[in-house]
């Protein structure tokens, strides 16, 4: 059956329609949880982790068949590490003990801002300019939009620490910092899972969001970036 260009331009508002619809409403999810308070951002996280580990075992049972079990284990350091080390960035621990009155947004703000600019950036830069591919795992990304998109990250993130005042209880060079460890990791993270999806001969890690994919789709940058967020915060900020 032949498809006509007036339904090859229906399907596409409509898929832009969807995907519009799915990222406002995930946008709003991510906001309330990161902003109402510590219970609700450890909420966000626990589903986040959650639905991170549902998708790696159906990613690995497909690269593995019968064997799954075995790989299973590198979820440990992968997926539940990086999710505790992030309520850890958002201080709803003490003394080892959950604590929602130690909550601060901030640490975590800027770790997704950093990796959503980061994405965005490279995106706007690749689809611009980009000419030279990064790597054979994933074809569509290229070094300029790569570079392009940590350069402006940095120097986004830069003019938030500076301009705005809520994130000047965080110092500049620590916004620098991070920005640059989210773009760098991030985007390592975002490689390493595109190849398990190559192994498991998948497009996308679920359907949690339509016309976006899944947790892992979603939050694989974040997974790889918030460990070394976390020993630079220890070792420099705290």
């Amino acid at each position: 059956m032949q498809i006509t260009k007036q339904e090859t331009v229906a399907l596409n508002k409509e898929v832009f329609k969807t995907r519009t619809i799915t990222a406002i409403i995930f946008v709003v999810v991510m906001l309330a949880g990161l902003f109402i308070n510590g219970y609700s951002f450890t909420a966000l996280f626990m589903i986040i982790g959650a639905g991170c580990l549902y998708e790696f075992t159906k990613i690995m049972r497909l690269i593995k068949p019968g064997k799954h079990l075995k790989y299973l284990p590198i979820a440990v350091p992968y997926i539940i590490v990086p999710i505790f080390l992030m309520l850890g960035l958002g201080g709803v621990f003490k003394n080892d003990r959950f604590d929602s009155s130690g909550y601060s947004f901030l640490l975590p703000v800027a770790v997704i801002l950093s990796i959503w600019t980061n994405d965005t950036m490279a995106y706007l830069v690749g689809s611009l300019i980009g000419k030279t591919p990064l790597s054979k795992i994933s074809p569509k990304k290229t070094w300029e939009g790569t570079i392009g998109g940590a350069v402006l990250c940095v120097v986004a993130m830069g003019l938030i620490g500076r301009f705005l005042p809520v994130a000047q209880s965080l110092a500049l060079h620590h916004w620098l910092a991070i920005a640059a460890i989210c773009a760098v990791f991030g985007s390592l993270g975002d490689l390493f899972q595109s190849k398990l999806k190559r192994r498991a001969g998948v497009k996308d890690s679920g359907k949690f969001m339509p016309g976006h994919g899944g947790f892992l789709d979603r939050f694989d940058s974040l997974l790889l970036a918030t460990p070394l967020v976390w020993v630079y915060v220890e070792l420099f900020v705290r």
